[in-house]
């Protein structure tokens, strides 16, 4: 069985994983586009659009790491979409397009049940309303040897850190302050939350943090 992992998170240097007022203008909240910006110029996220170029070094190492190994997605709805209790129709199919970039079962936590939706390039979502502990087990299902990774936003994340299902963390401290969103402050205090910090990297636009579960 693989690992259960959050890759690539960015937070501000404030403790946010967003920012405040997520909308369709704004899916990453008011400001939220800055803790990105390490992430934007890399040859693995422009590869990821279909385009050519891209810088190379640590944050384009850590970009393309982020991506390896993994069978299964868990995202909360939020992350899905800015659509907000029932579904009014299926017509919203997510932030990325007809070929979303996840190329593997994607499982949305909701509480309004919908139909999978399959889309291009492998990628189907889930929409799982009996809670954390069985978008997990499907999850692992699906995965096989492969890891499961916990793709945000913050609040999903909390969820299985605060139940202890989380075993490695990367987490990218971006060098911005929000002053306003979505608390994360994870990278603040690693150890309280039974985390310890087995790798840290500056580069000029963040500090990459790999935290595994325990203390020895």
């Amino acid at each position: 069985m693989g690992k259960v992992r959050v890759s690539a998170f960015a937070v501000s240097q404030d403790g946010f994983g967003a920012g405040p007022r997520q909308s369709l203008d704004n899916p990453l909240g008011e400001g939220g586009t800055a803790l990105h910006e390490w992430f934007f110029p890399t040859r693995t996220f422009r590869a990821m659009l279909g385009q050519a170029g891209g810088t190379t070094g640590p944050d384009d190492d850590f970009a393309a790491r982020s991506m390896e190994g993994i069978g299964a997605w868990i995202m909360g709805r939020n992350m899905f979409g800015p659509v907000h209790g029932p579904w009014p129709d299926e017509s919203w199919k997510g932030w990325w397009g007809e070929e979303p970039p996840y190329h593997t079962s994607v499982f949305v936590l909701t509480h309004h049940a919908r139909a999978p939706l399959s889309m291009a390039g492998g990628t189907t979502f889930h929409f799982v309303t009996d809670g954390i502990h069985t978008a997990l087990d499907r999850a692992r299902q699906a995965a096989g040897e492969k890891d499961v990774r916990i793709g945000g936003g913050p609040a999903t994340i909390r969820q299985y850190l605060d139940a202890g299902l989380i075993d490695e963390m990367h987490l990218v401290v971006a060098k911005v302050s929000l002053g306003a969103g979505e608390p994360f402050r994870v990278a603040q205090d690693p150890a309280a939350h039974g985390f310890r910090v087995v790798q840290r990297t500056e580069t000029p636009q963040a500090t990459h943090l790999i935290l595994r579960r325990g203390t020895g």
